[in-house]
């Protein structure tokens, strides 16, 4: 297998991020006596730092993956403000700004050692007559882009959201909300929003398990008119709901967390940046919980480079298949393979007591492109191919094996006779067997070849048979039982 980088491509679509902006601001220096003033400790101060934050980190992660985007917020017209914009600047990130009458917010915190030790936030509430202004003036930018970001933390620069996403709705583009406080009619509409638990259990109440969950998440989906609901839990990883879909639940990344500032952010902005681009939901998450641990390591206010993030997917890659949880997933999948150049390779069978010969035909199969897809029979099928005594391992255990070897990408099983339909479906580029056949009678060759792809048969392993194995197991326990008697 060629094991060719995997390398995403955020650039196509054009973003606005729109929501409240601040200066985090980062003190840090040595801390080694206590106050004689007070039981605090002394912090002699050696570095100062000032990053953007708020909606404007979300516009700085989506830079930092390579997607186009713009920034419309609320900045006061004060020094913090003017220098606000020169960050905005020296990053190249094009902007709508607004000027309020409150002063720009600032948020400062005081690190030793990259812990921090205090923040002190610096804000004024908005008036309602700026929050209106800029709603008006946002609306009027809305059918410029292909996606909207809405990125709230309740400074009053969405306080008329509701009227942005509707915006969003008539020219037919899509939205997205990190959401704040207690009333969430004002997202009604959205494309999805993206609660944190503890935010989540505020609207909807606490949840004994993920199915009291799930309950939950459909009613808000049903009460706000939502497409989707993404729920970010912490240590317990993700949960995306969407009508009529069996809910998503991914698990998150061991990582050693430094600073979990801004983590939010990045997890709203490689989501966007996925789906505004192409990719699936589900897709998005992977790519956003890789993301969301690059960001964690880092102290403060930071961002996940592209770069990073494909390093990262694919060194995740490198040695784990997947198991594909289903079909239309696979396929869009091996699309993405496709079009960034790579073949696929398409082999199956039953792999009931994996040894040596399968691991040398899976090889070899590899070999033939850049990624490999096994399709595995059902344990029904494998009855019926096999007979009653068979399979001796299980689906599951069985598809995990195949996808811890190094040279398998993608598993996924099939309970038809043959795999004729599913190959029809995902059309890989090559189709392999192993064994004394004709590429003719191989099923789904039709497929294959219509679409211009290859059709091989592969070389047979003699002396090596599951059958055969299973066999010697037999003959040896009966001849054990035999001793004992």
């Amino acid at each position: 297998m060629n094991n060719q980088a995997m390398k995403l491509d955020f650039s196509a679509a054009n973003i606005l991020v729109v929501g409240d902006v601040m200066l985090d601001q980062y003190w840090s220096g040595s801390a080694q006596r206590i106050s004689p003033e007070a039981p605090v400790p002394v912090v002699k101060v050696t570095n100062d730092e000032t990053r953007l934050g708020g909606a404007a980190n979300v516009a700085l992660n989506l830079k930092a993956l390579g997607a186009k985007v713009e920034l419309a917020c609320v900045i006061g017209q004060d020094e913090a403000g003017a220098l606000f914009k020169s960050l905005l600047e020296k990053q190249g990130i094009p902007n709508h700004l607004h000027y309020g009458e409150s002063p720009t917010i600032r948020k400062l915190r005081i690190l030793s050692r990259h812990q921090q030790l205090i923040r002190m936030d610096f804000e004024e509430p908005l008036s309602a007559e700026t929050a209106k202004g800029f709603a008006h003036a946002v609306c009027s930018l809305i059918p410029n882009y292909d996606f909207v970001i809405f990125s709230d933390y309740a400074k009053g620069a969405l306080t008329d959201v509701q009227e942005m996403i509707q915006a969003c709705q008539t020219a037919g583009i899509k939205s997205f909300i990190d959401p704040k406080g207690s009333c969430y009619q004002k997202y009604a509409g959205a494309t999805l929003i993206k609660p944190n638990q503890s935010e989540f259990c505020e609207i909807a109440g606490s949840f004994k398990d993920n199915d009291e969950l799930t309950v939950k998440a459909h009613n808000l989906i049903q009460e706000l008119s939502l497409e989707h609901l993404l729920v970010t839990r912490s240590e317990e990883g993700m949960a995306l709901f969407t009508p009529d879909q069996a809910p998503y639940f991914l698990a998150t990344q061991a990582q050693d967390v430094y600073d979990v500032t801004g983590a939010g952010d990045t997890v709203i902005a490689t989501i966007a940046a996925a789906y505004a681009n192409g990719y699936s939901l589900k897709d998005g998450l992977h790519f956003a919980n890789i993301a969301a641990g690059i960001v964690v390591a880092k102290v403060g206010t930071a961002t996940a480079n592209l770069a990073e993030l494909n390093s990262k997917l694919n060194l995740s890659q490198r040695h784990k298949g997947y198991v594909a949880p289903s079909q239309q997933e696979l396929k869009q999948l091996i699309q993405q393979a496709q079009q960034q150049g790579q073949k696929v390779v398409f082999t199956n069978g039953c792999f009931d007591i994996l040894h040596s010969g399968h691991v040398r035909y899976l090889d070899e199969a590899a070999k033939q492109g850049d990624r490999l897809i096994i399709a595995v029979n059902s344990d029904e099928s494998v009855q019926q191919l096999k007979g009653p005594t068979r399979p001796i391992v299980p689906l599951q255990s069985r598809m995990e094996l195949l996808a811890s070897l190094s040279c398998v990408d993608w598993v996924i099983p099939f309970s038809e006779e043959t795999p004729r339909d599913l190959i029809c479906f995902l059309e890989p580029d090559v189709l392999v067997k192993g064994g004394d056949y004709q590429p003719h009678e191989i099923a789904g060759c039709d497929c294959v070849w219509e679409k211009g792809g290859e059709v091989k048969i592969l070389s047979f392993w003699d002396g090596f048979s599951t059958t055969q194995v299973i066999e010697r197991i037999q003959a040896s326990l009966m001849e054990s039982t035999h001793n004992e008697h």
